[in-house]
């Protein structure tokens, strides 16, 4: 996972001066960022607060874990359907 600069805190304080009416560009000088980050910031967090981005980080740890057990036992249940089919096609 790509790690950024900038942590959830920091990126909420910007978008906060950006909704206080401070231009885009200038924010993206100052914290030296482009502004296809702060756009991409502002589609993912924007209207939330701290709270709701640990409740979202949370729900993709949980998401992340699951995928990966779905992963295992599907993987588990082909090598078993495989295994089975292997001994029919031998005793034939």
């Amino acid at each position: 996972m790509k790690m950024t600069r900038f942590n959830e805190p920091q990126i909420l304080a910007i978008l906060r001066q950006a909704e206080g009416g401070v231009p885009v560009a200038e924010l993206c000088r100052e914290h030296g960022m482009s502004t296809a980050s702060f756009y991409k910031w502002r589609a993912r967090f924007g209207g939330m607060d701290a709270s709701m981005i640990s409740q979202m980080k949370s729900l993709e740890d949980e998401n992340r874990r699951l995928k990966r057990m779905f992963a295992d036992l599907s993987m588990q249940a082909d090598l078993l359907n495989c295994e089975g089919e292997c001994h029919r096609s031998e005793r034939t």
